[in-house]
């Protein structure tokens, strides 16, 4: 088999052009699966690092519409419905509640309108926003409803672009009513995550001073894990379904869930596009197969002469299939490297980080060698029925 494999090799030098042509569509092949699946791979480990870790085992819960011709109602976000979810649903370690609002923020003569949240203490820190000076807000601040504010970079930066916004008063205008609030905190530039906002609230404040009493726009509920985020987005609305005889009672989103969707998606393009790719090997694969057929009517007076020495014809089928397999053994390990250096380019291009499929390069190399033995079939047994007799006086 070896000495097959290097008579392989030397006729391989004798017809460069040929051999190189064979190969093409082999390299091309290879090459083109392992660049779709890394892209793929790196597409979706972009949309992990954007989303960020933190977050991960929130689930989000708002308020649904109510169901046509029925008088059942949607859930109320409440004190009385975080006390059901706690009494009701397992692996819940702890509730949020949000309100959002559009306030117009100003100091002295800058002023914009903003989208403004008011949140719980914590709120914050389980979405591992981290400060760059400053303090969150503590138990007090919204148990009392303290007018303080925690600002975004972005906001900090356009109100006070010389880096002191700790301590200020700026004037807050919601429901036309005008409070004065103390910056106490100032958020590092976020660029992963979901949660947004320019600026931050105790959540008290807002249910004492804005609007009493109110329910919340939305329920953060924080799972035990992040697995056990992905049940709660069931659990949850079953049971919200189950209460209210409306499927559309709540709307439910996890971050989890659309990373997982997300992923799910740019993996079956992938498939898609790389089942695509590999029709360039059976191409290939039908090219090597025409020229084995030349290559055997060529070389008629050598099986002749192998045969009237007393080689086999599976001595000659072995010969021209190794030949066929190492024209894509090679095209293989080729494809591989170049598939590899050509995402390398790309992933750096793009900016995004890399990520190489062993698994693909792995399949395609070996489905690349598959291609190579199964198109060299035909011709190999060809050359294998020859009569040495008629193969040498065609000769």
């Amino acid at each position: 088999m070896w000495e097959d494999f290097i008579n392989a090799l030397n006729n391989f030098k004798r017809n460069k052009t040929r051999t190189f042509l064979s190969l093409l569509g082999v390299i091309i092949g290879v090459a083109s699966v392992i660049v779709i699946t890394s892209m793929g791979k790196s597409s979706t480990k972009e949309v992990e690092k954007t989303f960020g870790q933190a977050g991960l085992d929130v689930v989000s819960v708002n308020a649904g519409k109510m169901k046509k011709g029925s008088q059942s109602n949607t859930i109320v976000l409440d004190e009385a419905f975080r006390t059901e979810l706690f009494d009701n649903i397992d692996n819940i370690k702890k509730i949020w509640y949000k309100n959002t609002l559009s306030a117009t923020i100003a100091y002295g003569e800058t002023s914009s309108t903003v989208s403004c949240s008011a949140v719980e203490t914590g709120y914050l820190e389980m979405y591992n926003m981290q400060l760059e000076y400053g303090s969150f807000f503590n138990v007090t601040d919204n148990e009392e409803g303290t007018q303080k504010i925690i600002l975004n970079h972005e906001t900090a930066q356009d109100y006070f672009p010389a880096g002191d916004a700790l301590g200020k008063q700026l004037i807050l205008v919601a429901s036309n009513v005008s409070f004065c609030f103390e910056i106490i905190g100032v958020l590092k530039d976020q660029t992963t995550g979901m949660e947004g906002g320019a600026a931050f609230i105790p959540r008290g404040f807002y249910s004492k001073k804005i609007k009493p009493n109110p329910s919340a726009d939305s329920a953060m509920v924080q799972a035990v894990s992040n697995q056990k985020a992905l049940e709660l987005v069931t659990t949850i609305g079953n049971y919200c379904t189950e209460k209210t005889g409306n499927s559309y009672a709540v709307r439910i989103n996890s971050m989890q869930t659309m990373i997982d969707q997300m992923s799910k998606i740019t993996g079956t393009m992938s498939m898609m596009l790389s089942a695509i790719a590999a029709i360039s090997l059976l191409v290939g694969g039908i090219g090597i197969m025409n020229i084995m057929i030349v290559t055997v009517t060529e070389r008629k007076g050598e099986i002749g002469i192998r045969k009237a020495l007393g080689a086999s014809p599976n001595d000659i089928r072995q010969q021209f299939l190794i030949e066929s397999a190492s024209i894509t053994l090679i095209g293989g390990v080729l494809g591989v490297i170049s598939g590899i250096i050509i995402s390398l380019a790309v992933e750096y291009v793009q900016k995004q980080a890399y990520v190489i499929s062993t698994q693909a390069c792995l399949i395609a190399f070996i489905f690349s060698v598959f291609v190579g033995i199964f198109f060299g079939l035909n011709p190999a047994s060809r050359a294998a029925k020859l009569d040495p007799v008629i193969a040498l006086s065609g000769e």
